[in-house]
């Protein structure tokens, strides 16, 4: 055992150990908890027609949701697979329970939009998933379901949009999914973002085709190829709607369009097209003939982003533009209602109900809104599926979590509510706005330094609650080509703290910025840190100019000081270029030529430089807007000069680009990977990889931070909000060497907080946080199933045992929490039933609980918190022991001193004392009234029947003081009658172990229970002389009528107590 110890400790300290026997399964018992905040962007919507009870909403990274009451509880359906991008969602017409999701976003307008990865079928509406292929296709924005033959589907695939590439186009499958058909193919940059069918007549159908390519300088919407084509046998060939007179084509080419058919007249045909001005183009002959309808840009502003028609299916002049703004036109598109019903805001797609078409849905921004009565007022729903970019922690007990939420705000919330739950009412704005980081001030915490895009930066005082703007040039950019800018501000422009000078603060635009005065000025400290090349400093966008930094390339995406060396400063840029200083910005020196191997135009997501070891620093790369999507990590130990790659083993999908890469700062070698859909950690220094998904979601990981006061892993989803690790220990301590042995690792520090007061709300929600179990955790390894039994007793300083617990005997990973208390309470068996309510029931094992006002008078019946101190976990597996200490500290917030909550122990564990007392006789009496009622029966002819009755009197009585032998089970019973002994002892503990375990007993505390104390011993003289001289007189005269019952002796039989 000694031998495991030793390895234990050399990893832990310093020594890297291989990850190659890591194991996935061994810590499968980890769980990974949702803190919130709530989420956020939708782009797809369906309902089963005609029914209202179920609709699916599809996430932008978030996954498949769904709802089986009309929308008042929302389920994740689709956190089992390896996607989380939603683009498309059909059912089958003629099978509601066949459903079809498309996977990748169309809607992109940011270098932040998740990709697909195929096509996935349920059988049995979203409750288990087969994908089907078209792994390739990057984003699927269409699904069309043949309205009597499910077997045929169609799939607009517009590819991943980084690059030419042969997948794009419209799909068929004539075999449910089993293979498809490649029908329509324009060209590598071109692909399909909407699909219509005829529903009279399903081998029509119309293909809205959109040439588009995305790199890290730039969006260019808008082609050749791009257009509405059109099929009449079913997709087997295709006419482009151009030679009928619409745009599209060389002689006009078009950006992003939709199309839509009339349901109930499939001669009207809509199509929406992408131009400088936008254009609507409608046909009454099947697109024989078209008319320009509009050319109103709030029909589709920001085209990329939106380009979506939706025809009511009862009314083919009643249409619907999705866009910034919920719009609609009565009149075929001529004209726009002036006050249109408000769906929501950047509005993405929409769903009528076939059969009933005042029920309406709309996915946007927001998440969802849903109708019943044709737009006049919309439910909104909001679910967990906030894409967040970064997160930040503070150094606060318990600690907080920062961060900003595409499509909403700067956030700050807790890790730790300290009550049951997180409500989304916690989280509060901090400035900035969507996009960059959001960062509390390593002086103060109460100051938040918080981004927004064009290089906006706020400075917020949590204690007054204004927020200064302090941006290095205000000067607004918007709209403007980045190379005629003075800076170029990335979407997520860096910003960071200077680790070793107080007030020092950093922001990067293509330079990096210094303030040492909280804002106030600013000063640049290096050149241009860029290739500075004027062609990637371009107008974004295509047909249209479309200029918001969110493809402003020649900028910078990190900066990061060495922990370790005052003025080590290492900048990345998003063109692919680390450099460093080592004078606080004098002198920069490019060190990416050393960088063996690394392809061009990447971003480099992430620097770390290292807190252990001087001239270390990791590098993660992102080069999927090129059109790779492989890993890129690189590690260097001198500064720059040499790198070696470290992605090790990681698996390669289309998921595999990283976007954080972190070091832990306890643990040398050991480092955490965000990847596009997963968390991966190594211990070896990224020799080997281990996935680490549990029951996290498969959301882009875009950041990640180890808070060091609670040992926690935070981690920032793109899609699915903030989730929390808690306590590494495990992963930390496990040695891999040692997988065939038991082990055991040395527990965090733990805090003895108490309950706060905060917003009240009106109760958890899918929104809502989870706070993290209260107590230690005890983490255990165990090498297979043959362990039979596992038990963890706590001791205190005095070497008494004050808590057993039963621990779990898994394989792998053992978690169990003791939640800092002494043994619970004894639990009352009531055995009889209440005077004149014979219907009270008793159970199988012929007893009921006692029931009474739970709200005042449960928390008494746990065991004490026990006093801030040094325990001790002896845990037994088997036949071997392990001892562990156990360090218990005082809350910081709490105002009470060690000796204030020493008191208020003591008086607990005597008011606990008191309770098992009172229990001890509450069980005993019940048992002999329940047995004296049963001889009473027995002894109706008899000449001792008086004497049982006495017996019976004195036990009512006794028992009476000692609860209240009305109860029925009721809670409310309690107000009825007198409340007794055990449930005012309950009370008084309640208020010890409730709001007051940081302070002393009051005296008023103190004079109750020796009041009440004194009623409980007077009761104990009376129960014991019914016991030792009432009822062995009265065993006497039963043994001489021959009846050979022993009340006594069954009585200590039958109850037991710990």
């Amino acid at each position: 055992m000694k031998l495991i110890y030793t390895l234990l400790l050399s990893c832990f300290t310093g020594i890297f150990c291989s990850a190659q026997g890591l194991k996935s399964e061994n810590f499968e018992s980890l769980d990974f908890r949702f803190i919130g905040p709530e989420g956020n962007r939708a782009i797809a919507i369906a309902g089963e027609p005609g029914n209202p009870m179920i609709s699916y909403i599809g996430a932008a990274s978030g996954g498949l949701w769904k709802t089986t009451d009309g929308g008042v509880r929302w389920v994740p359906m689709t956190d089992s697979l390896n996607v989380s991008s939603i683009g498309s969602i059909a059912i089958a017409p003629s099978d509601p329970k066949q459903v079809w999701i498309g996977t990748g976003e169309t809607f992109v307008i940011r270098p932040a939009h998740a990709m697909g990865d195929g096509i996935y079928y349920s059988p049995n509406s979203g409750t288990s998933w087969v994908r089907m292929g078209l792994e390739k296709t990057g984003r699927i924005g269409r699904i069309i379901v043949h309205p009597t033959n499910p077997e045929i589907i169609y799939a607009a695939a517009l590819g991943h949009t980084y690059g030419p590439q042969e997948e794009r186009g419209i799909y068929r499958s004539n075999n449910g999914g089993k293979s498809w058909e490649h029908v329509l193919f324009v060209d590598e940059g071109t692909g399909a973002s909407d699909l219509a069918m005829d529903p009279q007549n399903p081998n029509i159908l119309y293909a809205a085709m959109w040439s588009i390519n995305i790199n890290t300088w730039g969006l260019n919407s808008g082609g050749e190829g791009g257009g509405i084509y059109k099929s009449i046998d079913g997709g087997d060939t295709w006419t482009p709607m151009s030679s009928h007179g619409l745009p599209g084509g060389k002689n006009r080419p078009v950006g992003k369009t939709a199309v839509a058919i009339s349901y109930s007249n499939p001669k009207i045909v809509y199509a929406l097209f992408e131009i400088n001005s936008p254009e609507l183009w409608g046909s009454n002959n099947s697109g024989e003939t078209w008319t320009l309808m509009s050319q109103d840009h709030t029909m589709n502003e920001r085209a990329p982003y939106y380009t979506r028609i939706v025809v009511a299916p009862d009314n083919p002049d009643e249409i619907y533009f999705l866009s910034v703004r919920f719009s609609k036109s009565e009149d075929g598109g001529k004209t726009l209602m002036k006050r249109p019903p408000r769906g929501g805001g950047d509005n993405h797609d929409m769903w009528i109900d076939p059969i009933f078409p005042d029920r309406m849905m709309v996915a946007h921004d927001g998440c969802a809104s849903m109708s019943l009565n044709r737009g006049q007022s919309f439910e909104n729903v909001v679910l967990p599926i906030a894409q967040m970019y970064h997160v930040a922690v503070d150094d606060q007990v318990p600690y907080f979590v920062y961060g900003n939420r595409q499509d909403g705000w700067s956030y700050r919330g807790p890790s730790n509510s300290l009550q049951g739950y997180i409500p989304v009412g916690l989280w509060q704005g901090v400035g900035g706005c969507e996009s960059g980081f959001a960062k509390p001030d390593p002086l103060d915490p109460n100051i938040v330094w918080s981004g927004c895009y064009d290089g906006g930066l706020e400075r917020y005082d949590r204690q007054t609650g204004y927020a200064r703007e302090v941006r290095v040039w205000p000067e607004a950019g918007y709209g403007w080509t980045p190379s005629d800018l003075k800076y170029r501000w990335h979407w997520n422009f860096p910003l960071s703290f200077s680790p070793h000078t107080a007030h020092r603060v950093y922001v990067g635009s293509q330079f990096v910025h210094k303030t040492d005065d909280d804002g106030q000025s600013w000063q640049v400290i290096s050149p241009d840190l860029t290739l500075n090349l004027k062609d990637h400093q371009q107008n974004s966008g295509g047909v249209a100019i479309d200029n918001l930094m969110t493809f402003d390339g020649a900028t910078l995406f990190a900066i990061e000081e060495s922990p370790l060396e005052p003025g080590l400063i290492w900048t990345g840029s998003n063109d692919g270029q680390v450099q460093i200083t080592r004078d606080g910005g004098t002198n920069w020196i490019n060190v990416t030529e050393n960088i063996v191997d690394l392809p061009q135009w990447g971003t480099i997501a992430s620097i770390h430089p290292s807190i252990h070891k001087k001239g270390t620093a990791y590098i993660a790369v992102d080069l999927h807007q090129m059109g790779n999507f492989g890993t890129y990590l690189y590690t260097t130990e001198d500064y720059g000069n040499t790198w070696k790659s470290i992605a090790g083993d990681v698996a390669q999908t289309v998921h595999s680009f990283a976007h954080v890469l972190k070091e832990d700062p306890i643990k040398r070698g050991m480092l955490y990977l965000g990847l596009d859909n997963s968390l991966l950690i190594s211990t070896d220094n990224g020799l080997h990889w281990m996935p680490l998904k549990n029951n996290l979601p498969p959301a882009p990981i875009y950041w990640l931070e180890i808070q060091q006061t609670f040992d926690d892993l935070v981690v920032s989803t793109y899609g699915r909000g903030y989730y929390i690790l808690d306590d590494l220990a495990a992963l930390r301590q496990f040695n891999p060497e040692q997988e065939n042995e038991i082990q055991v690792f040395d527990p965090r520090q733990s805090y003895r907080f108490s309950v706060k007061e905060s917003i009240k709300t009106d109760g958890f929600s899918h929104n809502s946080g989870s706070n993290p179990a209260y107590g230690t955790p005890i983490n255990y390894y165990l090498p297979d199933t043959s362990y039979q039994e596992v038990m963890i007793q706590i001791q205190n300083e005095n070497n008494e045992i004050i808590r057993t617990i039963k621990g779990p005997n898994k394989k792998g990973v053992n978690r169990l929490m003791w939640d800092l208390r002494y043994e619970p309470t004894f639990k009352p068996q009531l055995r009889t039933q209440p005077p004149g309510r014979p219907w009270v029931q008793l159970n199988g094992e012929g007893w009921r609980p006692l029931v009474t006002w739970d709200l005042d008078l449960r928390s008494g019946q746990f065991g004490p918190r026990v006093a801030p101190g040094n325990y001790k976990a002896l845990i037994k597996i088997d036949d071997q022991l392990f001892t562990k200490e156990i360090v218990v500290l005082k809350d910081p917030n709490g105002t009470g001193s060690l000796a204030d909550i020493q008191k208020q122990v003591a008086l607990s564990l005597a008011l606990r004392d008191a309770m098992n007392l009172a229990v001890e006789m509450i069980n005993k009496i019940e048992f002999i009234r329940n047995e004296l009622g049963t001889l009473q029966e027995a002894l109706v002819k008899k000449a001792d029947l008086k004497e049982a009755d006495r017996l019976v009197e004195i036990s009512t009585q006794i028992a009476g003081s000692l609860y209240d032998i009305h109860l029925t089970g009721a809670r409310e019973d309690a107000f009825r009658s007198p409340m007794k002994l055990y449930s005012r002892l309950s009370a008084l503990a309640s208020d010890l172990n409730a709001s007051g375990i940081d302070f002393k007993p009051t005296n008023q505390q103190e004079e109750v229970y020796d009041i009440l104390n004194k009623r409980l011993q007077t009761t104990k003289i009376q129960f014991d002389q019914l016991i030792e001289n009432d009822i062995a007189t009265f065993n006497k005269k039963l043994n001489q009528l021959n009846m050979r019952i022993d009340i006594e002796k069954r009585l200590m039989k039958a109850i037991k107590y710990p």
